[in-house]
C-alpha cells in the first residue's frame, strides 16, 4: 500500500476522468450517427426558432434553410468527433506517461487540454451562448437543452482546470 502515493492517485484520477469524458464523447457520437434524424430535428427546431415565442424583433435570427440545418449539424458532429478523438488520445498519453517524470507527464496533457477546450466550445459557445442567447433555445418547451449543456460544461471546465494544473512531482 505504501507504493500508492498521492502523486500516483492524482495522475490516475486525471487519466480516469479523461477516460470518462472520452466515453461520453463516444456515446454522443454514436447517438448522432445512429439517430441522425432525431438529433437533426432538434437542431432544425432550434435554428428555425419555430418553438419559441413569436417576437418580431428577433425573427430575423431564425435560419429556416434545411440545407443550412444539415451543414450546421454536421459542423457540430465534426467538432464532437474532434474533441472525442483528442480526449481519447489525451487519455492514451496520460496512461502511457503515468509513471514518467513530472515534466513528461505534464507535457502529455496537451491532447487532453485541446480536446476539453473543443468540448467547451461545443457545449458552452455553440449550445449555451449561440443556442440560448441567439436562438432563444431556453424559451422552447420541447427543444431546450440549456440545462443539459450546462451540466456538461459544469463537468468539463473543472476537469480542464484539474488536468492542466501541474500538481505532479
Amino acid at each position: 500500500m505504501n507504493s500508492i502515493t498521492t502523486d500516483k492517485i492524482i495522475r490516475y484520477s486525471k487519466l480516469a476522468l479523461m477516460t470518462y469524458i472520452s466515453f461520453f464523447g463516444l456515446l454522443v457520437m454514436y447517438s448522432n450517427f445512429t439517430d441522425y434524424a432525431s438529433n437533426y430535428e432538434y437542431v432544425s427546431h432550434i435554428l428555425s426558432m419555430d418553438t419559441t415565442r413569436e417576437n418580431i424583433n428577433l425573427n430575423y435570427r431564425a435560419i429556416t434553410s434545411p440545407m443550412l440545418h444539415h451543414r450546421i449539424y454536421w459542423f457540430i458532429i465534426t467538432l464532437e468527433v474532434i474533441y472525442t478523438a483528442f480526449c481519447l488520445i489525451g487519455a492514451y498519453y496520460l496512461f502511457h506517461y503515468r509513471n514518467a517524470p513530472a515534466e513528461e507527464f505534464h507535457e502529455a496533457k496537451k491532447f487532453s487540454i485541446i480536446g476539453l477546450l473543443i468540448a467547451i466550445f461545443v457545449y458552452y459557445v455553440c449550445l449555451q451562448v449561440i443556442g440560448v442567447e441567439w436562438f432563444n433555445m431556453d424559451e422552447s418547451q420541447t427543444w431546450n437543452a440549456k440545462d443539459w449543456a450546462r451540466h456538461i460544461v459544469d463537468f468539463i471546465l473543472p476537469l480542464l482546470i484539474f488536468v492542466a494544473l501541474r500538481t505532479e512531482r
